[in-house]
């Protein structure tokens, strides 16, 4: 494809991406498709010959929308907000086009200078003093992976040089809450803590982590002469947006010498409001923290930003300096491959850098302060009306609700709850996910899409009475 056939067939593409949006609310939430079903209608081989564009565009509606559900769907109430705001897809589209790879300052300034630049906007916007440093991930799972592998050869005085953690006399231990993510265990085994020393710490009625639980887990540890390492702290939990209490926790890992990261992946975006920030009090005495603008704020997929007080340690446990990469500025600059576990690195800033300017923060409050409101008010129409449970404190954008017919309890409820959700999904209506508290099915409803407004949840509750009443 030469240049010319690139603009013109460019032109195209955003032409359909624009139509798309401009009626992805007419679509079902959920792909009305069958496991294969996708697979099937695709050739078994690659073309030999070249294929016109024409016949590439034909399939994009019978074999990708048709088979895509939509996360930017005005009744998208599934997993978290995963806003991509048309500004940042511009962004990236331009990231794509320009075709650069991040491997040093020199191989694209423009790529390390507008991501310091960017991380240090974020910084500003969610009130993080000056102390800490940013640099772009791609998702929440890998900075949780990085910041395990930085507490891990913290508290091992830097064993990779040495024997590894293998060589430790003391197996290393990391803290958790109950409700945790799932990446966060999943970073810990693979940043070689083991399974046997992840401590899942015992959450309050609020499903927050209880600082008094965590205190005995590592009191206990030590008289066992393990060796405590790191706690992770979530703002925001994914099942309820469970919050926990980040000042006690910190001054805990500042009295037995362990690492404190604070996973905020989606709630890190409503920091940006200084009404929510009672929500991290303390964050200044953590080590590392993450939350992601491809989540709630609206930046384009993948976009983590990952922030450290102490970026000259995270610099000592990543860096790499082969010979091929050596430049004559490397003193003088920021090389981001020392920053994160890729040696070559998008230019993920772009994203944030058209959204920012094209947005604005006060857009992206009023934005936030919205879905918020829309929480509240679905949470208290399920409250009032009779059958139906809120389960648990509405801190951001999630209610957790469930409904419960008199006469039915335990497994039958789940298959009631389970029944309704699906209902839901197939109907095309909306979408929402399902997941377990306390032992029990129920359902999350989290609202935060760019579209969303307060008659689309008003919608979605509606269809979720009417299909509950025939589930039951």
């Amino acid at each position: 494809m030469n240049p010319e056939e690139f603009r013109k067939e460019g032109h195209r593409l955003i032409d359909w991406i624009a139509d798309y949006r401009a009626g992805v609310a007419k679509r079902p939430v959920m792909a009305q498709v069958k496991p294969g079903e996708i697979r099937a209608r695709l050739p078994k081989a690659p073309p030999q010959q070249p294929e016109s564009f024409d016949a590439i565009f034909a399939d994009l509606e019978p074999l990708i929308a048709a088979g895509t559900s939509h996360f930017q769907h005005p009744r998208f109430f599934g997993y978290f907000p995963a806003n991509s705001d048309l500004a940042s897809v511009l962004g990236d589209y331009l990231s794509t086009g320009l075709g650069v790879i991040g491997l040093s300052w020199q191989s694209s300034p423009a790529l390390t200078e507008l991501e310091e630049v960017m991380t240090d906007w974020i910084r500003q916007m969610i009130g993080l003093g000056d102390a800490w440093h940013g640099v772009i991930q791609d998702t929440a799972s890998t900075s949780t992976l990085v910041a395990l592998i930085s507490a891990r050869e913290k508290l091992s005085n830097y064993s990779l040089a040495k024997g590894g953690i293998q060589a430790e006399p003391a197996p290393l231990v990391a803290y958790v809450s109950g409700h945790a993510h799932s990446s966060v265990d999943k970073a810990a085994t693979l940043a070689g803590f083991g399974a046997a020393n992840i401590r899942h710490v015992a959450v309050d009625a609020d499903f927050a982590m209880q600082p008094d639980a965590l205190r005995a887990a590592i009191e206990q540890d030590r008289a066992a002469g393990l060796k405590p390492c790191a706690i992770v702290a979530s703002v925001g939990t994914t099942t309820t947006t469970a919050v926990d209490p980040v000042k006690p926790i910190g001054a805990l890992a500042k009295e037995f010498g362990l690492w404190l990261h604070v996973d905020a992946a989606m709630a890190g975006s409503a920091m940006v409001l200084q009404e929510c920030r009672w929500m991290w009090e303390g964050i200044e005495d953590a080590d590392s923290l993450i939350l992601n603008p491809h989540k709630w704020l609206g930046a384009a997929f993948d976009c983590s930003t990952y922030f450290v007080r102490d970026p000259q340690h995270l610099i000592r446990v990543m860096s790499t300096n082969p010979s091929y990469l050596q430049t004559s500025v490397d003193g003088a600059v920021v090389n981001y491959r020392d920053w994160g576990i890729p040696l070559g690195r998008r230019f993920r800033a772009l994203k944030l850098w058209f959204l920012l300017r094209a947005n604005g923060v006060a857009a992206l409050q009023a934005r936030l302060r919205r879905d918020i409101a829309n929480a509240r008010w679905l949470a208290d129409e399920v409250r009032k009306t009779p059958g139906w449970r809120v389960l648990a404190p509405i801190h951001l954008q999630t209610v957790c609700i469930r409904h419960e017919p008199a006469g039915l309890s335990g497994e039958a409820l789940d298959r009631h709850t389970l029944a309704w959700a699906d209902a839901i999904n197939q109907s095309g209506g909306a979408y929402v996910t399902p997941a377990t508290l306390d032992g029990r099915w129920m359902v999350r409803v989290s609202i935060g899409a760019i579209p969303t407004e307060r008659a689309d949840v008003a919608a979605f509750w509606k269809l979720a009475q009417d299909c509950a009443v025939s589930a039951h």
